[in-house]
């Protein structure tokens, strides 16, 4: 009998082990079968995720964000203890005992699918296996992906530290509204930094990673809630916290940014302006936009925040007053239906959707408004962020008189009457404050447009190339578009000097006399007779007086006698153009270019003739510090020294390359600074500093600039439409631009000063009569002295006349200046000419450019 038992017993046992042997070599067989060709967990160790890029002012606050995944990495040991026990105690409270899976856990699992039928399916996913999911694998629910999560998760306990592998997850999850990790998701949620998180708001971050979108703080509260103070009766239990923190915190109402519990963290930035912009475009192209939006970069940007605001302000104040000049009122274009203005919360959701600029700050901030009724002389609104008063807000009748609406066939209607004249009811429109003057103290609400007009600005250091302000535009989210550096535009007079600087490099002195006097040219398009902006002529005249004045004729005559060839290599030298086209009528700017460009190059003019090159960033670092671009790359001969002697700085030594003679570069500015003095930009330009610059109007207007220069900083401003068309017969660079440029460079001087322009050693200074270049006694004084700088040891030849050869223009009726009988010279080929200044041309249209 005992044999028998024993043998049963025996069997039994023989069956049991080989079952479990073949248990175990099936197991076996699957996890080696699915184990091969997996991917290699090893590269987790060197994991970079993607993250923000940032961009700083140079104060070194933040101005502008940008990436594809919003995620701050940060590192383990960073990340408080109470948002790691919350997040365990949500999706893994053994974390920290088991080698990469949870055998209870899996089974819990499987007992539940089993129980409900297949209803109640859970995961039982570890947080290393949800690593190993998000990281290396596919996120399906098959049983072969769940096989190789837990193979790779037990590969990567042997190989990462619990914390790295936390890391990995705290740092990657999603966790919705396009944050991904704790620390973007903390300040997406609660606006706050990791550090400051309660333990119901960490909480709240631990309920999220299963389903963000069925978790949403504002559409699905109440789940949040629920699923929150579940994971907060976990942290209880696991004794992260106590009862009497669990009591409070349970209690606490679900706050959130989405809810309006907080600001966003982005209402703490200014609004994305061109200049952050355009630092995103230019850095795609050097490092790729796939590592810019994921690499982490810290920009430092060049920018100054003050001055940006003045540059913003300057331009549109200008483009506004020309288009309220125009007096012709076109809205914005976008209406809301009718039927939903009846319901505050409804037209106020719609007029929150409709695509229109929001970041306008003239005067006032500009807000969005909808028509809601209009009574029999004013229109009431209602107004996007502005509750409603008890008797409503109203554009009142005399607002609308300055404007005529454009009617259906193209036509204009009456001027402005009533407010029911420009707008009807379901209007989207723009209003801003009219407050007083004096104390501020509110008077009405006013309705204003974006112009169509539109322009840019630009200014820049002239010795470093940093910009430090960039207006690409009217609005930037009414309009992307960066005029300042994507617009090609004719330059017009803006581009003289650069002839000139062709001329005096090429032996000329601003007293050379050229004649100012009619052309004619054969072009395969006719017969081409430029002009001057005033119609007419002045006989053999200085170049200080041809640049000041802006004469058209002794500038095309200059460039003849020079060589187009001569005068496109300096446009090109400088950066102005690629490769410029010789013919005659790109002396007068008739090529097109970008401000940025000109802007750059007559920096080039005020630093001595020194190549500068333009930049928006000082600095750029990588995710780890690292510097990967500087834009300063002067030497520092002794500032690996430990020290120096007593009142001693370091010597920094400029490597940059001259790129014109010094000489000319102060004989061109001098001649400018008559422009600014005397010249085209005279009644517009009046800063406390010395100051230099050149006006531009192109033919017919389409086009108008003014680009200066003080010691220090360099700006320029050009005003035109985007499909080119004449601003109208009274447009012109200093009428339109200089406004502009004052503005700006008022408070500009305030802040960096300026100071005279200081003349190369090697300039002797002569005195000549500004108005017949024939030379002075050195005690000689008068309006029309001016103290001409000449290269020392060259004694300029007085009384030579240029005329670029050309013949006179025929029909042409000259008058002089004074009044007195025209006047014969000699030509540079020997023969004589008539000159005067003034020609009747009858029907005949010049084509040129002023």
């Amino acid at each position: 009998m005992t044999r028998f038992i024993l043998s049963f017993f025996g069997a039994i046992f023989t069956l049991v082990t080989m079952g479990a042997l073949m248990v175990a070599l099936a197991v076996g067989a699957v996890f080696w079968m699915y184990g091969r060709d997996l991917p290699s967990h090893e590269s987790l160790a060197q994991y970079t995720p993607p993250t923000i890029s940032r961009i700083y002012s140079v104060e070194g606050r933040i101005i502008d964000e940008f990436a594809e995944e919003r995620r701050l990495f940060t590192p383990a040991n960073e990340i408080p203890d109470l948002v790691k026990q919350a997040f365990i105690s949500a999706e893994d409270k053994n974390f920290y005992e088991h080698q990469g899976y949870d055998l209870r856990g899996i089974a819990a699992a499987a007992f539940d699918a089993v129980a409900s039928g297949g209803r109640d399916v859970r995961g039982a996913s570890t947080i290393t296996q949800q690593v190993m999911k998000n990281f290396l694998l596919s996120g399906d629910r098959r049983v072969e992906r769940k096989i190789k999560e837990i193979i790779l998760a037990s590969r990567i306990e042997d190989t990462l530290s619990k914390e790295k592998i936390l890391e990995l997850y705290m740092n990657e999850i999603f966790l919705g509204q396009n944050s991904y990790g704790v620390t973007a998701a903390a300040q997406t949620y609660f606006n706050k930094p990791l550090t400051e998180l309660a333990p119901h708001e960490a909480a709240t971050l631990a309920s999220m990673p299963k389903a963000p979108s069925e978790f949403h703080p504002v559409r699905r509260k109440d789940r949040l809630l629920s699923r929150r103070n579940f994971v907060l009766e976990e942290m209880f239990e696991n004794g992260y916290i106590d009862e009497a923190t669990y009591n409070v915190e349970v209690a606490m109402p679900l706050r959130s940014v989405q809810n309006g519990d907080y600001e966003p963290f982005r209402a703490a930035l200014p609004p994305r302006n061109y200049f952050t912009d355009e630092i995103r475009r230019q850095l795609s192209v050097d490092f790729g936009e796939g590592e810019f939006f994921s690499g982490g970069f810290s920009v430092r940007a060049t920018l100054d925040p003050e001055l940006q605001l003045e540059a913003e302000d300057a331009l549109q104040r200008a483009l506004e007053q020309y288009d309220r000049g125009q007096g012709i009122w076109r809205g914005s274009g976008k209406t809301i239906p009718v039927e939903l203005l009846n319901d505050e919360a409804s037209w106020r959701e719609a007029l929150s959707e409709v695509d229109i600029a929001r970041d306008i700050l003239l005067e006032n901030p500009w807000y969005p408004a909808v028509v809601l009724e209009i009574g029999n002389n004013d229109a009431r609104i209602g107004i996007e962020g502005v509750a409603d008063d008890e008797d409503g807000h109203w554009i009142p009748a005399r607002d609308v008189e300055w404007a005529r609406k454009r009617n259906d066939d193209g036509s204009l209607g009456r001027r402005g009457q009533v407010a029911g004249d420009l707008v009807e009811v379901g209007d989207v429109v723009h209003v801003r404050r009219m407050t007083s003057d004096d104390d501020g103290s509110f008077i009405r609400w006013t309705l204003r447009q974006v112009p169509q007009v539109q322009g840019a600005f630009m200014a820049m250091d002239v010795n470093t190339g940093r910009v430090i302000a960039m207006q690409g535009g009217f609005s930037y989210q009414h309009s992307v578009f960066n005029r300042a550096t994507q617009a090609q535009r004719q330059p017009g007079s803006s581009f003289k000097p650069f002839v000139y600087a062709a001329a005096l490099d090429s032996g000329y002195s601003p007293a050379t006399i050229v004649v100012d006097a009619p052309i004619e040219i054969n072009t395969p398009q006719g017969v081409w007779r430029p002009q001057n902006a005033s119609n007419r002529f002045y006989g053999p005249t200085p170049l200080r007086t041809g640049i000041e004045q802006s004469r058209n004729l002794m500038t095309i005559r200059l460039a003849q006698e020079v060589g187009m060839d001569v005068v496109g290599s300096y446009a090109e030298k400088f950066g102005v153009y690629d490769r410029m086209g010789q013919v005659l009528a790109n002396a007068l700017g008739a090529d097109e270019t970008t401000l940025y460009k000109m802007v750059a190059a007559y920096a080039m003019f005020a630093n001595g003739g020194e190549r500068v090159e333009p930049t928006l960033v000082d600095r750029v670092q990588d995710r780890f510090g690292n510097t990967v671009y500087k834009h300063d790359q002067r030497v520092c001969e002794d500032c690996t020294l430990a020290s120096l002697q007593p009142g001693q700085g370091p010597t920094v030594r400029s490597n940059r390359e001259r790129v014109m003679n010094a000489v000319t570069a102060y004989q061109l500015t001098s001649m400018m600074q008559g422009v600014v003095e005397r010249g085209t930009a005279r009644k517009t330009v009046n800063l406390p500093v010395p100051t230099a610059g050149k006006t531009g109007t192109t033919n017919d207007a389409k086009d108008v600039w003014f680009v200066g220069f003080t010691s220090n900083i360099v700006a320029g401003c050009y005003i035109g439409f985007d499909q080119p068309r004449s601003l109208g017969s009274g447009a012109s660079g200093g009428g339109m631009c200089g406004p502009v440029f004052n503005a700006f460079m008022q408070k500009a001087v305030a802040k960096y000063g300026g100071s005279r322009f200081r003349p190369p050693e090697s300039c002797q200074f002569i005195n000549i009569d500004r108005n017949t270049g024939a030379r002075l006694s050195d005690g000689a004084s008068g309006e029309n002295v001016v103290a001409e700088c000449f290269r020392e040891g060259e004694e300029p030849i007085f009384g030579i006349q240029f005329d670029g050869g050309f013949a006179m223009g025929s029909n042409f009726e000259l008058y002089s200046s004074d009044g007195q009988s025209a006047r014969q010279v000699t030509t540079s080929s020997g023969g004589t000419a008539i000159v005067g200044p003034k020609a009747s041309f009858g029907t005949l249209s010049s084509g040129g450019l002023y």
